[in-house]
């Protein structure tokens, strides 16, 4: 389970994808059944500059899903889910969408020869996504109503034995996305960090991420795992923080948001398919799940961006905005090592990117210009 192996002869051997790679631990996939685009793998990087910004002696790290094959975190539980439906013998697969689960099915079902069918909102979908699925060969629905109404409407169709939903309330997503955990102890030598940070919507990520550090520790506590490093980490798991948009909150607020409002469009959503596995990752690990508003989400946003030169869609920002947050009201203490996930890359929301960033300037084209212009 490393992406960098050691051959016979210290030839580094390729990474293999999730379902390779990870094959002890997740369900049961034939070989030929395998779909991957060798998603996974993916880099965990130090965030030098926002470690001073949150706090005195913090070591944040951020994790970059948007390096997946489609640019986000779905990758990770479509290779799974996917797999698991050519198997099984699915014609088609289907799934409702903000945008990112749209474009991972679309790709692993041209992947794999399978027909694909995504219910978007209508009006509601960043551009580079919806290109993505429709550039994939899907076949794209919109409705007028919101992201959980299409996911009522698809939630319908689960029982039908040649069409496979493949949203996070199919389990083989959440196996698929478990892995994420693996990887961040392995980057980080053995060790699991303090605390890990994840934006959310739908709520499949942090019930997935949580679900890998358990799986790993009991794992670790049963084997009796040696060395000081895996002595150290044996049955350790970190606390889990989550954080939902202020305008689509409902788990915060303990109540279904009929009309979720806010501007990272991943994340607008106002009844999520795995609300009771939030609720279990945030209190099982001594957690919490709290609100981060949309200009503390587009601070984040471009702090990544301008500090750390991490470009990311904006409801992926809402992990690093709420550790800044809780960092700025001194509730870090006891931590040192946070993770925070980024679950897609900067690209599926491009318009966003040049909304909040400094106009082009126009310059005449004379080398005295543009040298005044470039020294002032």
């Amino acid at each position: 389970m490393s992406a960098a192996k050691e051959g016979a002869k210290g030839s580094v051997a390729a990474w293999r994808g999730v379902v390779r790679e990870f094959r002890a631990i997740l369900p049961e996939i034939p070989e030929d059944a395998v779909v991957t685009l060798l998603e996974g793998g993916t880099p965990l990087v130090p965030m030098p500059a926002l470690s001073r910004r949150a706090g005195l002696g913090l070591d944040l790290h951020v994790k970059i899903e948007g390096q997946n094959p489609t640019g986000s975190f779905k990758d990770r539980g479509m290779t799974v889910a996917v797999s698991r439906a050519k198997a099984r013998g699915a014609k088609a697969v289907l799934c409702a969408s903000t945008g990112n689960t749209s474009a991972s099915a679309a790709a692993y079902a041209a992947r794999a020869g399978l027909r694909c069918v995504v219910v978007i909102p209508e009006g509601q979908i960043a551009l580079g996504k919806l290109a993505q699925a429709m550039i994939y060969g899907a076949r794209v629905l919109a409705i007028r109503g919101n992201f959980d109404r299409a996911l009522e409407l698809v939630r319908s169709m689960s029982e039908e034995g040649s069409v496979v939903v493949v949203n996070s309330i199919n389990p083989d997503r959440i196996q698929g996305q478990k892995t994420v955990a693996y990887e961040v102890v392995q980057a980080l030598g053995g060790r699991v960090p303090d605390a890990h940070a994840l934006p959310v919507g739908n709520a499949g990520n942090i019930t997935a991420t949580w679900k890998g550090y358990e799986e790993r520790a009991a794992v670790a506590s049963a084997s009796g795992a040696s060395g000081a490093a895996a002595s150290a980490s044996a049955g350790a798991r970190p606390k889990m923080l989550g954080f939902q948009a202020e305008g689509a909150a409902p788990i915060v607020r303990g109540a279904r948001v009929e009309d979720p409002m806010t501007i990272a469009t991943a994340i607008k959503i106002g009844n999520p398919a795995s609300w009771k596995g939030a609720l279990d990752a945030r209190d099982r690990s001594g957690g919490l799940i709290e609100t981060v508003t949309d200009d503390e989400i587009l601070g984040a946003y471009q702090a990544l961006a301008e500090v750390e030169g991490i470009f990311v869609e904006p409801a992926s920002a809402a992990s690093v905005a709420g550790v800044l947050k809780l960092g700025a009201q001194g509730r870090l203490k006891g931590l040192h090592t946070i993770v925070c996930t980024v679950t897609g890359h900067g690209l599926k929301d491009p318009e966003r990117a040049v909304s909040v960033s400094k106009a082009v300037e126009k310059v005449e084209d004379d080398p005295e210009v543009l040298r005044r212009v470039i020294l002032e």
